[in-house]
């Protein structure tokens, strides 16, 4: 199992280790039965109060398809499998986060949600937790900026630290102040085109990204989200994404998600001076020294409270 890590596919591991490749998989897919925050978060005070979400697009049988994915405290919480990334779907698949969230806590309310503005994901979102504030990704509209204005090679670079400076204010009114004086800037420095339409974009969208100010703990931009979903995705590409039926999907990443949050950090990261792995960190304790051991004993009654 932690070689799956660095995506061994199961014929790989039936080759080195023996039995076959079905068999491996299997023992894969049954972690993937248990209770994702149930089994990583030991104690309800532990829930996160702010939680990022989007979908990590892959593909089922060759056709388009989406993951749900919720992330808290460097742990992925919710990984659900969909074909459409409309609300109605969507709120689907994140209801699982919220059942599981809810069967450690039963008052459990998320205080923000961090998304990149997908209106399915926030609506989703809005339906299963009514009174949850939406922060919207400022890296996000960022990246719409650097793709367009890449050929504004005078003005890139200003354009660039201008952002960011304004990111970086210390207060809601002096980010509006510092985005007023950038969009002034913008309009009388670049020419009309899709590199000043993203820009304008942005800062006609700075009311919204203000309101993180006041929630001192949400999550900004999707950082920590990314690097999640990251690994994510180069597990899912070493195995040529999804074959077969919906159902193996779903358990292989729900089981990939348990894997993420249970396997032992590179010995050369600094949370391994401190930490075994996410869901150390997030506890602060572990019930075994063998990260598997650790795992499965976490994973008692499926990671349900009774």
């Amino acid at each position: 199992m932690f070689l799956r890590r660095f995506g061994v596919p199961f014929w790989g591991l039936a080759y080195v280790f023996g039995h076959t490749a079905p068999y491996w998989e299997r023992l894969e897919l049954r972690l993937g039965h248990n209770s994702l925050v149930g089994t990583t978060v030991k104690h309800a005070e532990h829930l996160p109060s702010d939680v990022l979400a989007d979908e990590k697009h892959t593909r089922l049988n060759g056709e388009k398809a989406y993951v749900a994915t919720t992330v808290g405290h460097e742990c992925v919480l919710g990984a659900s499998f969909t074909l459409h990334a409309d609300a109605e779907d969507l709120q689907e698949a994140y209801a699982h986060f919220k059942t599981e969230a809810t069967n450690v806590q039963a008052t459990y309310q998320p205080q923000t949600v961090n998304t990149d503005g997908w209106s399915g994901t926030q609506n989703a979102w809005l339906a299963l937790f009514p009174n949850i504030v939406l922060i919207l990704c400022f890296l996000q509209g960022f990246l719409k900026i650097r793709d367009r204005c890449k050929r504004l090679k005078p003005h890139f670079q200003m354009i660039c630290t201008r952002v960011w400076d304004a990111y970086h204010a210390a207060s809601a009114t002096l980010f509006l102040t510092k985005i007023g004086e950038l969009k002034a800037w913008a309009t009388q420095t670049l020419e009309p085109g899709p590199g000043l339409e993203a820009l304008l974009k942005l800062c006609d969208r700075a009311p919204v990204y203000a309101q993180a100010y006041q929630y001192p703990s949400a999550y900004r931009t999707s950082n920590m989200l990314d690097r999640q979903m990251d690994r994510m995705d180069r597990c899912f590409y070493t195995a040529q994404y999804f074959h077969g039926h919906l159902m193996t999907a779903e358990y292989s990443v729900r089981s990939w998600a348990l894997l993420h949050n249970f396997l032992p950090y590179c010995p050369r990261a600094k949370s391994a001076t401190t930490y075994q792995s996410p869901a150390h960190k997030l506890n602060g304790f572990v019930y075994h020294d063998n990260w598997l051991q650790n795992l499965l004993v976490s994973a008692s009654m499926g990671g349900f409270r009774s």
